[in-house]
């Protein structure tokens, strides 16, 4: 067992994701439009076969198998066109011995003993194909359902619906699907000196980066986020204001946050409002990270120095999102370790 997989940071991740309810929010629908990067609620099963019916897979002639047997340089056989099937086509018309069909790429193909005769796997002159070597059966015609089966499970819960996926939702017919409400996120920003990004400067104060910045982060991630602000060092507003986002809203993130004579409070602020889970972690810039549960809803505290903030997100907010989601992804690596590693 390495060392990373017994690194304190790998148990936290793991007490953490085992508190966070794995598809922890309702359903909600939305078309194949707006799909893009969602996560599916439930397993998506196919309606139909696809295809849904036998088609050519190249444009050509439709003969019968039977017929090219015998087909040889020496003895070529030839075929008259006396007819075709066209894209759209429900029906083939019929056709005899040592008779063809034009066909082309897509079109409806009967079952039963046929092949088809590529362009140049023939000669076409004066209505008439000839071969001079036999034909497998089924020749470049491609079998109902040989891509998908009725029935079964094309996409599972908790995949990320890609624009392949969408595509081929698209070629059985869905218009809509089922996929996770994403997670209402709210975010609060921390300290007596922090002061709103577009405000005018002074000496003594900082902007807040961190709120924008874990913003993004919280929509990368998949979920909806609300800024409700900083929060000044006040234990009593600071436990109103988060009790208050909680009502709303399924997970909180809360940056930085000292009370007055430097005293760190974030820990009783979670556990005035629910379960702490984890209490700083044994690694480097550790102690910031403070970790809970009210009920179902996951609180997610980071430092304040906003490289810190975004890294304790990375490996605990995108973490909850993901589980909120329904999705399964691994656990969040850090860089750090990584490069401790190798």
């Amino acid at each position: 067992m390495s060392s990373q997989d017994t690194h304190p940071l790998l148990a936290a991740q793991k007490l953490f994701a085992a508190a966070v309810p794995r598809r922890g929010l309702a359903a909600e629908e939305v078309s194949l439009w707006q799909a893009l990067g969602r996560v599916l609620f439930a397993d998506v099963v196919a309606p139909r076969d696809v295809p849904p019916y036998a088609r050519a897979i190249v444009e050509g002639h439709l003969v019968h198998c039977a017929d090219t047997q015998q087909a040889s340089e020496q003895t070529p056989v030839h075929f008259r066109v006396v007819g075709g099937i066209a894209p759209g086509d429900a029906q083939v018309p019929p056709f005899g011995a040592l008779e063809a069909l034009s066909v082309v790429t897509g079109c409806v193909v009967p079952e039963g003993d046929y092949a088809i005769v590529r362009p140049w796997d023939g000669t076409l002159e004066g209505g008439q194909v000839t071969i001079q070597r036999p034909f497998p059966l089924r020749f470049f015609i491609e079998e109902q359902g040989y891509d998908i089966r009725a029935g079964t499970r094309m996409l599972p819960a908790g995949h990320v619906i890609t624009a392949k996926d969408i595509g081929d939702l698209a070629s059985l017919g869905f218009a809509t699907v089922q996929v996770t409400r994403p997670p209402r996120v709210a975010i609060f920003s921390c300290g007596n000196e922090v002061i709103p990004h577009h405000e005018t400067f002074r000496v003594g104060a900082i902007f807040d980066s961190n709120g924008p910045m874990l913003a993004a982060a919280v929509s990368a991630a998949g979920g909806l986020p609300t800024f409700m602000g900083i929060l000044r060092d006040d234990f009593d507003a600071c436990e109103k204001a988060l009790k208050s986002a909680l009502q709303n809203h399924d997970m909180v993130v809360i940056s930085g946050g000292t009370a007055s004579g430097g005293r760190d409070f974030i820990a009783d602020l979670v556990r005035a409002t629910g379960e702490l889970l984890i209490d700083g972690i044994k690694m480097k810039s550790g102690r910031p990270l403070i970790m809970g549960m009210q009920g179902i809803k996951p609180l997610v505290c980071v430092a304040g120095h906003p490289p810190e903030a975004l890294r304790g997100f990375q490996l605990f907010g995108e973490l909850a999102i993901n589980r909120l989601l329904g999705g399964d992804f691994p656990l969040p690596c850090d860089p750090v370790l990584v490069v401790q590693k190798g």
